[in-house]
């Protein structure tokens, strides 16, 4: 047996992460305030980048752009490099649904850069946009624009009609038109007079402003006393109807024009908003939150003569390539992280309009699927971020629930719709009435979520909800 020394081939794949991915990969999973944070590095130790960043608490113009290239620059798409008169690589916004008919739009177009660049639209500004679009007779704008300036910050309208007509020597009823008109504007429920007119808005425009539901809303004092014996016989409904439009009312936002106020100083502040549009919705990143960063084309020309070290050279081009590096990769991360949050809109709009109890199941690969993208990046899009919604702001990945108790032939459910049925099951109780965990389990198996009792408990502890018997003995030593 004779040992020797043999030579083989063999072939096989290896994926190999490029910086450029690992920079890509790095941005996608950051929040906004850290993709600033490293911005922040980066224009240090670039000399090709410029830049401005958000104020500290992010409550700039959430119309500013996020990234845009020098003026009059482009990527061309082989070389990943700027190029002279191509496009911009700017932050875009998407609607989603909207029409008679439900579809979706994500393709709307962008306004013009200088207008991205302007200072954040003030309620004011956003409803005198509509008002010269809507109206086109010279005194009518003009009473509309009194009217836009009598509107407070939450979106109501807190001027006397008829002090304005007699300012403007015009007939009340022409007053009264207009502001009519300007109550059909976005967002839906703004020139109200009243906390009743704002509700009874966003009903009408969701077609449920029934006599039932106008009679509660005549009612609304009844309804702070939590008086539902009397909301009973006014509304002339049963007990499930009668929560049913609670909930309908409890979904609505009584201060629509809040939207457009900046976050508070310390609070939570989101990654994205989601917010109703002309009977759709509406998708943009929280821009005051993100970097504006541009690639100096005109400096890295000027710098990289021939007549230089070409170590010297060979740097300037390193950087200069990092820098347009840099750029399409935030491009791409607003583009990503907006095109997961259009799905997740379009599979979410019973919870945008109704509350958590109608948030649907929701999985990664659901996700993955409809967007064509790969599930961890779908992950890494979501990670972290804090979304606005009519609702509140919630974390993005609040709107991912597995499916769970659906009955035969019927539509599971999400983990999170069914804690809030059991919440909601519970806050109905009365000393006399407090329910056992046996019949929530019941109770819910008449709204199609079938469960087990020991799966009731867990969702009930995980409320923080105590035991029937210790709910009964809180609600007796309250009586």
């Amino acid at each position: 047996m004779s040992i020797g020394l043999r030579l083989d081939l063999k072939q096989s794949q290896q994926l190999v992460m490029t910086p450029q991915l690992q920079q890509a990969i790095k941005l996608l999973q950051m929040t906004n305030l850290e993709v600033t944070g490293y911005v922040e590095q980066e224009l240090a130790e670039n000399p090709f980048l410029e830049g401005e960043l958000p104020n500290e608490t992010g409550s700039d113009a959430v119309e500013a752009p996020l990234v845009a290239a020098e003026a009059e620059t482009g990527f061309d798409a082989e070389e990943g490099w700027y190029q002279p008169d191509g496009p911009t690589a700017c932050d875009r916004m998407a609607s989603v649904g909207g029409g008679a008919q439900g579809g979706n739009r994500f393709d709307d177009e962008l306004p013009d850069l200088e207008q991205r660049l302007a200072e954040r639209r003030t309620l004011a500004d956003h409803l005198m946009e509509q008002l010269h679009v809507d109206v086109d007779d010279p005194v009518a704008r003009l009473i509309g624009l009194h009217l836009i300036e009598t509107i407070d910050e939450d979106g109501y309208c807190r001027g006397d009609l008829g002090e304005i007509a007699e300012r403007l020597a015009v007939e009340p009823r022409q007053v009264e038109a207009i502001l009519e008109r300007i109550q059909g504007f976005d967002p839906t429920g703004v020139g109200a007079r009243s906390l009743q007119e704002c509700l009874a808005l966003q009903l009408r425009e969701l077609n449920r402003l029934d006599p039932a539901m106008q009679m509660l809303l005549k009612h609304l004092d009844r309804l702070a006393k939590a008086d539902r014996k009397s909301l009973l016989r006014l509304c002339q409904v049963d007990e499930a109807d009668l929560a049913d439009m609670i909930a309908e009312i409890r979904a609505l936002d009584p201060r629509p024009g809040l939207r457009f106020a900046p976050p508070p100083e310390g609070g939570a502040v989101p990654d994205l908003w989601i917010y109703p549009n002309q009977g759709g919705w509406r998708v943009e990143l929280n821009n005051a939150t993100l970097p504006r960063v541009l690639v100096d084309v005109d400096y890295y020309t000027q710098v990289s003569g021939t007549n230089i070290d070409p170590s010297v050279k060979q740097y300037f081009a390193e950087r200069f390539q990092a820098a347009n590096w840099l750029v399409k990769a935030l491009d791409q991360r607003a583009r990503t992280v907006l095109k997961v949050a259009e799905f997740i809109v379009a599979e979410q709009t019973a919870f945008l309009r109704q509350g958590p109890q109608h948030l649907r199941p929701l999985v990664l690969r659901q996700v993955a699927e409809g967007t064509g993208l790969h599930e961890s990046t779908v992950s890494r899009a979501t990670a972290g971020k804090l979304v606005a919604t009519p609702q509140g702001v919630f974390p993005f990945k609040y709107f991912f629930s597995n499916a769970v108790g659906g009955d035969a032939g019927s539509e599971a459910h999400a983990a999170e719709a069914i804690r809030q049925q059991i919440r909601t099951l519970v806050d109905r109780e009365t000393a006399e009435t407090v329910l056992s965990d046996d019949q929530i389990v019941k109770l819910l198996k008449g709204k199609g979520m079938v469960l087990a009792r020991r799966t009731v408990a867990k969702y009930r502890e995980s409320l923080g909800i105590p035991s029937s018997v210790e709910r009964r003995r809180q609600k007796t030593w309250a009586s």
